[in-house]
């Protein structure tokens, strides 16, 4: 099992910045694939950002520019840094992990096995 902890969200201008941190605990050697995603009230959970063992990232089109992936490997914690943020940016933020199989780390939150509880982003305009 692994359990992932969300933190960093809050309410923020729009032009603002803000820094999410994702923390791992448990069997994350399990793990290869890590990502954000993000869900608006009335909204499907979409894709941000994914980043696997060997760094190679993905970002949707909707962030890029404006948003970066990292990871800090020696601990276990995930980061997503979010610039020049958006009210349409509004959203619950999630950290994920899967184990790659034959695929890739792809942005589908339905390939995504262990998810964290969430850190609600607010933007005003």
């Amino acid at each position: 099992q692994v359990q992932l902890v969300e933190s960093g969200g809050g309410s923020v201008q729009s032009g603002g910045s803000l820094r999410l941190s994702c923390a791992a605990f448990g069997y994350t050697y399990s793990t290869d694939c890590m990502g954000w995603f993000r869900q608006a009230p009335g909204k499907e959970r979409e894709g941000v950002a994914t980043i696997d063992w060997m760094g190679n990232i993905r970002y949707a089109n909707f962030v890029k520019g404006r948003f970066s992936i990292s990871q800090e490997n020696a601990k276990n914690t995930l980061y997503l840094e979010m610039d020049s943020l958006k009210p349409e940016d509004t959203a619950m933020y999630y950290c994920a992990a899967r184990q790659i199989g034959d695929d890739n780390c792809f942005l589908f939150p339905s390939l995504f096995r262990y998810w964290g509880q969430g850190t609600q982003v607010t933007v005003s305009s």
